[in-house]
């Protein structure tokens, strides 16, 4: 057993069972703001490098990154799709901070802070992207240059569009109907602004996220310094005055900062923040290594949010299940250990594969049985073995499917081997052996064959 899972059995993980907080294990995220579109959500985070010094506010972050799921437990990576060198008005060495992403006839807006720079707009035909600039230069700068963080965007039931933002006071202005200029004032919330001496009821830090449910409007930010956690209020109008209802989650001294993103999808509601889980399993130093989460919540009659613990690490509850008879994407992850994906072009795919590496697929639904399996793999060193198990690390050995020297990392085959046959829904285990220390192969997609 290598020192990483010895270390997360240490911690209390459950790497075997129902472990699937934070949702994303290959790297660092943060500030994470989901979309639903269509039936599925699309989770747009900002991502901090894994070089990111020890200490406190010590962030690098150069790109942001996008993530879909139909079941809100098995998450498929597609990769960086937008990043500071798509703005050449901005820094470019680091500051992508948090962004938000909407959908407006027909194309996808993305509206990106860079720290100090102020916020800029990408928009594409796509969700995935590519997400370019249409303006060529910056959205929103105000004379409150650092205030200039954090934009989240709301469209209201008649049309209009507002865009808010701010650290530490809550910003607003109205957006035009083309999504990338606005007409009007800025306009700093009086809700929420902080006043000397006098007190601050609504503990408003950053992080805004704007949205409306059964006719109330929302507004919910990382709440209270440091820790944050996460407030709201509510309002009868976009524009406010906003009412605080009090924390949907408490500050949590495992976590110096909160960024919510909040969602209705298929009948449920969810809200989506970070910790620093992954951080800590490998080093007792704080890092700025975040980690997205998520729980699903009921709300009160009266429309209000109940407060609610801090992120579990169980997750939440799987919608529906998997098809493994259609091709599944390798980097579509409900747990990993050890993996990273890698971006080629359009390609996303799995790599950094090593000995004893796994990566665990939530709820597969297997039907009346299967026959065989393939695998499609590229190369350039001896290979390896995959085990295919069901329901935990040292679970029912299915097959093994085993991979040889392509001629190639980028030189991709299918592979295929025959399985037991099973039956039914199971969490399916792909674990990974080869000569230790030595990259093994990459995995771009999977699929089973029917009994």
């Amino acid at each position: 057993m290598n020192k990483f899972l010895l270390l997360m059995i240490s911690l209390g993980l459950t790497v075997n069972g129902f472990a699937q907080n934070p949702i994303i294990q290959t790297i660092f995220t943060a500030d994470p703001a989901p979309m639903v579109y269509h039936d599925t959500v699309f989770l747009y985070t900002s991502h901090d490098e894994d070089n990111a010094p020890p200490g406190s506010g010590g962030f690098r972050m150069k790109d942001w990154r996008c993530y879909s799921s139909t079941d809100m437990v098995n998450w498929t990576d597609h990769g960086a799709v937008a990043s500071l060198k798509d703005f050449s008005w901005g820094r470019q060495d680091n500051g992508a901070w948090a962004p938000q992403c909407i959908a407006r006839n027909g194309k996808f807006y993305l509206y990106c802070p860079i720290q100090g720079s102020g916020i800029g707009v990408l928009v594409s035909n796509s969700p995935y992207g590519p997400f370019k600039d249409p303006i060529g230069k910056k959205l929103i700068q105000s004379n409150h240059v650092w205030d200039d963080i954090d934009p989240t965007v709301f469209i209201d039931d008649d049309g209009q569009a507002y865009l808010y933002w701010g650290n530490p006071n809550l910003w607003y202005v109205k957006l035009n109907q083309d999504m990338i200029s606005y007409s009007g004032k800025i306009v700093e919330d009086a809700s929420f602004a902080k006043i000397k001496g006098q007190a601050d009821p609504y503990h408003y830090q950053e992080g805004p996220w704007a949205y409306k449910h059964n006719g109330h409007y929302y507004m919910a930010y990382a709440s209270t310094c440091c820790p944050e956690g996460i407030g709201y209020a509510m309002s009868d109008k976009p524009t406010g005055p906003w009412r605080y209802q009090g924390y949907i989650m408490k500050p949590n001294p495992k976590s110096s900062g909160n960024h919510p993103g909040i969602i209705d999808y298929k009948d449920r509601s969810y809200v989506f923040g970070f910790n620093y889980q992954l951080n800590y399993n490998l080093t007792s130093k704080h890092h700025e290594r975040r980690s997205v989460c998520v729980e699903e919540f009921k709300y009160n009659s009266d429309g209000t949010i109940p407060e609610l613990p801090w992120w579990s690490e169980k997750g939440v509850k799987q919608i529906g299940t998997l098809n493994p008879f259609s091709r599944v994407e390798a980097e579509t992850i409900n747990w990993e250990e050890g993996v990273k994906t890698q971006k080629n072009r359009d390609q996303v795919y799995v790599t950094n594969i090593d000995n004893g590496d796994f990566i665990k697929v939530k709820g597969v639904n297997f039907e009346k049985g299967i026959k065989r399996f393939y695998a499609n793999i590229a190369s350039a060193t001896n290979g390896g073995s995959i085990a295919i198990r069901l329901d935990s690390i040292n679970g029912v050995l299915l097959g093994t499917c085993f991979v040889n020297n392509t001629g190639g990392w980028q030189n991709w085959f299918t592979k295929s081997c025959k399985v037991k046959n099973a039956k039914g829904v199971h969490d399916v285990y792909f674990i990974f052996k080869g000569d230790h220390g030595e990259k093994l192969f990459n995995f771009d997609y999977w699929k089973f064959k029917k009994k």
